[in-house]
């Protein structure tokens, strides 16, 4: 087999000089492999000094035309419209001298097995003649969408049985004010509402790879071609997203202070309307007021002692001394002793003196007073000294009301001389009437006056009853402590409201108060 030179610079391929037939790539003619797929471009500098070379041996140019000084591009920026003669145009013949074609062409008539050997320049290597077509460009390709002009996706690779599309050609002057005439016509009329919106500030957000028109339902963005506007600027869309999450907390907040405000006005508007719709809490009356836990205990310990002989409580004003078993009648189920009732009269009595205007100007005569005065049937001279201005500081005349214990036997009743109201009156628990006691009460009146003063009173004419709607015992052992409680209302000017009922709160106030040697 003859081994093919290298360095030939003409092939022995007699394919290649066949017209029309596609030249092989010049690195398979010097026996080298091909090169990558970036290499098939032109290469410019080859292409200038084959040029030179030419000129200066008088060959012919090559057959292809003359290299462009800028580099090739690997896409021309504008697609041409097709061309409407199908035949593509054949390029001007280069100039060829007299002398240069007579050399061509005895050397192309010269007889030889190869046109090598009839080749004035064995070591010039013959240039491949033009291809019929464009050679395909292998690298990243830039589609230009100006104008709606190429294709919106690059083409597939043409296969080699497929036909080759025609090469882009150049505008003509027609393509070209036909293309100037359609970009440059006037625009559609705008709507003043268009015109409006358009007038605010846009911003771009997103350009849309192909040719279809996104409408969005939001009223915020408007879609015009492929370009998306927003008129509402993306930072501030972006910050109304981000509170709307942040702020979730906030809004509660804010919920809470709304409510606790209303809950506020509502308390308001409630105080104001309580006091219509809620029933007035009585006032307990001064006479009930419920003693403290502490006063609870020191009652219970001085009524329940083992020490009967231990003074409690020393009054010296009266001098009486109350000792545990004096006390001890307070207890339920025990009548009521002398000392106590004294002792408790007395306390009235000052209670009086330290509050004037709120009770009234009474006197509190003892135990002992009647005994003195009814013994023998009347004696006023046994009671006589009782009543002096210099004992008592003031005349009884001067009193609202004087106050007298009845005792009989087993049982304790009241007499009043009502000075205020001019009548004698009889308290019993147990409903009966002594009129015998309200006559010699009646006699006393009329002597203390003339005895003290030297005047003349008719208090035999004064009204003498017994009081009606008593409040009565319903038991043998309560009769003193209901005395006592008549006595302490009337000398507050209060109507006996009181009742069975009430008598162990009243012992043990009693009790309490004479422990304190205070009365309430």
């Amino acid at each position: 087999m003859e081994k093919k030179n290298a360095f030939s610079p003409v092939s022995s391929n007699p394919a290649r000089l066949l017209p029309g037939a596609p030249d092989p790539p010049i690195c398979e003619e010097l026996g080298f492999p091909p090169p990558a797929m970036g290499a098939l471009t032109d290469s410019r500098k080859r292409l200038t000094s084959d040029h030179r070379l030419s000129a200066d041996h008088l060959l012919p140019s090559p057959s292809f035309p003359p290299p462009s000084l800028s580099p090739p591009s690997k896409r021309p920026k504008l697609v041409p419209f097709p061309s409407f003669n199908p035949t593509p145009p054949t390029p001007p013949r280069p100039h060829i001298p007299a002398a240069v074609a007579d050399v061509a062409s005895t050397s192309s008539t010269a007889p030889g097995p190869s046109s090598s050997t009839a080749d004035p320049l064995p070591h010039r290597r013959r240039l491949p003649p033009p291809p019929p077509l464009p050679r395909p460009i292998h690298g990243p390709q830039r589609v230009l969408r100006a104008f709606r002009l190429g294709p919106a996706r690059p083409q597939a690779a043409l296969s080699p049985s497929s036909p080759r599309p025609q090469p882009p050609q150049s505008l003509g002057l027609e393509q070209y004010v036909e293309l100037v005439n359609s970009v440059s016509q006037a625009p559609r009329p705008i709507p003043d509402v268009a015109r409006k919106a358009e007038a605010a500030p846009v911003e771009v957000v997103a350009v849309e790879e192909d040719g279809d028109e996104r409408k969005e339902p939001d009223d915020e963005e408007v879609v015009r071609g492929s370009v998306v506007v927003r008129r509402v600027p993306l930072y501030k869309e972006l910050y109304e997203a981000s509170s709307r999450k942040r702020d979730a907390k906030l809004k509660t907040l804010e919920f809470e202070v709304r409510l606790a405000e209303e809950g506020r006005l509502g308390l308001e508007r409630l105080a104001e309307v309580l006091p219509r719709i809620t029933p007035k809490k009585e006032e307990v009356p001064e006479p009930f007021v419920p003693l403290t836990d502490e006063d609870e205990d020191i009652v219970r310990h001085a009524l329940h002692g083992r020490n009967r002989r231990e003074k409690l409580a020393v009054h010296e004003a009266s001098n009486i001394v109350i000792t545990r078993e004096i006390l001890q009648c307070l207890n339920d189920k025990e009548w009521l002793n002398d000392e106590v009732i004294n002792l408790y009269l007395d306390l009235l009595k000052e209670r009086e003196q330290r509050e004037p205007n709120k009770f009234l100007k009474c006197h509190f005569f003892s135990t002992f007073f009647y005994k003195k005065l009814s013994s023998g049937g009347y004696d006023y001279k046994a009671v006589r000294r009782w009543t002096t201005k210099r004992k008592l500081g003031y005349n009884l005349m001067e009193c609202d009301k004087i106050f007298v214990p009845i005792h009989k036997e087993v049982h304790w009743c009241l007499a009043v001389i009502n000075i205020r109201d001019k009548k004698f009156q009889y308290l019993d628990s147990l409903g009966s009437m002594d009129m015998k006691v309200l006559r010699n009460l009646a006699r006393y009146l009329v002597d203390e006056v003339k005895d003290k003063s030297g005047q003349q009173i008719d208090a035999l004419s004064w009204k003498q009853e017994g009081v009606k709607n008593l409040p009565l015992q319903e038991n043998g052992w309560d009769c003193g402590m209901f005395m006592l409680k008549y006595i302490d209302f009337y000398s507050r000017d209060m109507n006996l409201i009181f009742g069975q009922k009430h008598m162990r709160y009243f012992r043990r106030r009693t009790a309490k108060e004479i422990l304190s040697l205070r009365a309430e």
